[in-house]
């Protein structure tokens, strides 16, 4: 079955974004640009014809993507649905650490190690299977239009699946904070 027509953004930036700290389950303030972040966001699906009849505004339940869903909920006149399928992966034993703090205790097993390996090696972290199957389940459970506040890593794997990709493909999913991946009678545009 053809997925409906998905807006997948990623929460605005965080304090923890700014000192490059891990986050994976715990929480943190959006900043000054986070909610400017928010708030533009929110227009840019206002342009895009989205209203509370036609779309289901879905969020993960973590406080800085509720955060930025607050001013899409309040603009488009839907209510935020919190889901955990759609929470940020879990960091285990990095979660609230320093990237500085991680290079120290776990140093790169080779340079110029990728965003996905990184990931790959968190101690008592959530496996990358953990985050497909959840993410998926969200995914097959769409009836309607849907907008979806994330997370940086869970949208990766949600856009990945959207696109019909494997797990293998991730890589060529980009990041973006700040911007929109729309997903339209099956074809991607970046709204910013």
């Amino acid at each position: 079955m053809p997925l409906p027509d998905l807006y997948i953004l990623r929460h605005g930036e965080t304090v923890a974004n700014t000192e490059g700290r891990m986050q994976g389950a715990l929480d943190s303030p959006l900043t000054a640009k986070g909610i400017a972040q928010a708030d533009a966001m929110a227009g840019l699906l206002r342009k895009e014809g989205l209203l509370a009849d036609n779309i289901d505004l879905f969020s993960s339940p973590q406080g800085r993507a509720l955060n930025t869903a607050a001013p899409i909920s309040q603009t488009l006149g839907c209510a935020v649905q919190p889901d955990s399928r759609v929470a940020e992966i879990g960091m285990g034993q990095w979660a609230g650490l320093l990237l500085s703090e991680i290079a120290e205790r776990w140093p790169a097993p080779a340079p110029n190690e990728t965003v996905l390996d990184f990931y790959s090696r968190v101690p008592e972290g959530e496996s990358f299977a953990s985050l497909w199957a959840r993410t998926g389940a969200f995914l097959s459970n769409l009836q309607r239009p849907a907008v979806i506040v994330t997370h940086g890593f869970t949208s990766r794997f949600l856009r990945a699946q959207v696109m019909g990709l494997s797990i293998n493909e991730l890589a060529q999913v980009p990041d973006g904070q700040g911007v929109i991946f729309a997903f339209r009678e099956g074809r991607q545009t970046i709204l910013e």
